[in-house]
């Protein structure tokens, strides 16, 4: 089952935050946002197909997530849970923790937007990088 979100770069792109990565359907943000990777997102969780929705709600399924940016495939992978909601019409974030709100999309991850490599946080910058967030769930 597979599923995917478009996004765009912007200027206070940080990626820092050490435990969540997060896309926004915004079309600018602050610099307070450091887990924000992604702008202008296409999709928030409300706008996931119910097929994948169904898959996340299910305890301990592997979400395996690629970031795809240009040459640069960065991957990882998080759990679903039954009490995730799924429900946010602006944002998906990604947690480490296992913390969920309707903005949650998948927890227990391995990886954070501070995990992202350098370079590839540096096209993340730039308004015109065009980024997709894959997602795939067995």
């Amino acid at each position: 089952m597979e599923e995917e979100i478009i996004f765009y770069g912007h200027p206070n792109i940080r990626a820092m935050h050490e435990k969540t990565i997060e896309l926004t359907k915004a079309k600018d943000i602050t610099l307070r946002g450091d887990c924000i990777i992604g702008v202008n997102a296409n999709k928030a969780c409300i706008d996931l197909s119910n097929t994948i929705k169904n898959k996340l709600r299910e305890n301990n399924s592997l979400i395996r997530i690629s970031l795809i940016v240009d040459k640069y495939i960065y991957s990882f992978f998080g759990y679903g849970n039954s009490f995730l909601i799924i429900a946010d019409k602006h944002d998906i974030v990604i947690r480490k923790s296992e913390f969920v709100c309707p903005r949650t999309m998948a927890i227990r991850c391995n990886k954070a937007s501070s995990d992202i490599p350098k370079d590839l946080v540096q096209l993340l910058k730039d308004p015109k990088t065009k980024g997709i967030l894959h997602i795939n769930i067995e």
